[in-house]
């Protein structure tokens, strides 16, 4: 294994769309064609999916050092409702373009923290949100919550308003660890959260955990796992750290980079924790997701339903997924947009009557043929394709599988690609075989994490 390793640990997308941001053709794109595209989709699928909201809530009162999100740090809590204000002002702008009423199936909050909102501000937002909406059947909604500053409140608030899953962010419990990435939690106060939603009824409780953070040790690890699984969440996230302190404003400078594990020691934590999280009853869903039986991710991958995007692996597909707040990343499957990055310009564009948008990319059709076979991949862990009846540069795809072949990390069968029990690992590095924008333009600097 630690000769793959060597191999394949390069710099890779995670894939949550394609392109990847890095490639989105910006000089072709234009807010007045996001729209339309929009308006299309809208007109599409609105009546049998409907369609997925996501919202940027990106205050955090401190800096995790380990995060790559947008966020603003602040303790002034007096910019919520302005923000929240020019959320719902963002969502009667797109109200505009639809000639039905939208059939919410899916609403994530995320952030930021989401959870430094007051639960009465959260209401209102979300009270502003529904009014103008029809709930979908068997809806989706969930949200982000940072067990240090989630109340009973809170939990009770969204599940009265039909939240049924939550995320809970706990990355590792080493103390050392927590310090390092400024992320001090102990573990009753995740007890503490993940009791009360349990209690109150909600049927999806996730949490996230992170190999490859600073100072941390196969041992430390593993207590972190065995802790959480005496709390037993429905499901986990079990992400390889994204190491881009070279993107401005993430804030990953608050340790040393000869303080991260090697790439061997951070594969050695993923195969570990792995086979724990398996003996202990969970199956691993897709990339960095392990689910038990019962929940809807591992139904959804059995019926090969699972999907993916900016919001990660979900149950729930549809094609339409608007973003609101700063930074949001919109989907209409024919185009992806970006709104603007800081809150202030984020405002000032909403209070103008605009759309914040201010980047994106229309897929061509080759975009949608090579989507489909990285979602496939990413979702089913397979895809099917015709080498002979596609584009030609995914002739030199095929003959990079094969090299995958002999390594066991993938099965070639007539026009089928598999990836097999010891590829999963390397799943990112078998959907770049694919990624044909970046087999044209290969970056002279690192955009990416490490695969591994």
């Amino acid at each position: 294994m630690n000769s793959l390793i060597d191999k394949y640990n390069i710099p890779g997308p995670r894939y949550t769309s394609y392109p990847t941001v890095p490639y989105w053709d910006e000089n072709s794109f234009s807010p007045e064609q996001w729209t339309q595209s929009v308006i299309r989709t809208f007109k599409e699928t609105n009546a049998e999916e409907g369609i997925s909201i996501y919202i940027h809530l990106p205050f955090c009162e401190a800096l995790c050092t380990f995060c790559a999100c947008h966020k603003r740090i602040t303790k002034q809590h007096s910019v919520e409702i302005p923000y929240l204000e020019s959320v719902l002002k963002e969502w009667k702008l797109y109200l505009k373009l639809f000639n039905e009423k939208p059939k919410l199936k899916e609403l994530h909050l995320g952030g930021g923290t989401p959870t430094f909102f007051s639960p009465e501000n959260l209401k209102t937002l979300l009270t502003g949100i529904f009014e103008t909406v029809e709930i979908a059947e068997h809806p989706e909604f969930s949200f982000e919550g940072h067990p240090n500053n989630t109340t009973k409140l809170h939990l009770q608030t969204l599940y009265d308003l039909g939240f049924r899953r939550v995320s809970f962010g706990v990355q590792d419990y080493d103390p050392k660890v927590q310090k390092a990435i400024n992320r001090i939690q102990p573990f009753e106060k995740v007890k503490e959260v993940t009791e009360w939603a349990r209690e109150i009824g909600y049927r999806g409780i996730s949490h996230d955990l992170v190999f490859g953070l600073p100072h941390q040790s196969w041992e430390a690890m593993e207590h972190t796992i065995r802790k959480t699984m005496e709390l037993k969440p429905d499901r986990l996230a079990f992400y390889s750290y994204a190491h881009v302190p070279w993107i401005k404003g993430v804030g990953q400078r608050g340790f040393d980079e000869n303080d991260l594990p090697s790439g061997e020691e951070k594969r050695r934590l993923y195969e570990n924790g792995k086979k724990l999280l398996e003996n202990l009853g969970y199956i691993e869903v897709g990339m960095d997701h392990f689910a038990l039986e019962h929940d809807d991710l591992y139904q959804s991958l059995i019926q090969k339903k699972l999907h993916r995007n900016f919001m990660g692996y979900t149950s729930s597909k549809t094609q339409l997924m608007v973003g609101l707040g700063m930074s949001a990343i919109s989907d209409s499957w024919y185009a992806f947009a970006q709104n603007i990055k800081t809150v202030e310009e984020y405002q000032q564009m909403v209070e103008e009557g605009q759309i914040p948008v201010v980047k994106g990319h229309i897929l061509n059709e080759e975009d949608l043929i090579v989507r489909r076979h990285i979602l496939n991949l990413m979702c089913q862990l397979e895809t099917t394709f015709d080498v002979n009846n596609s584009f030609p540069e995914l002739e030199n795809a095929f003959e990079m599988l094969k090299e995958m072949e002999k390594d066991e990390l993938v099965e070639i069968n007539d026009n089928q690609i598999h990836i097999t029990e010891k590829g999963r690992a390397f799943t990112r590095n078998v959907a770049m075989v694919f990624d044909l924008r970046m087999m044209r333009n290969k970056p002279e600097t690192r955009i990416f994490s490490m695969t591994i």
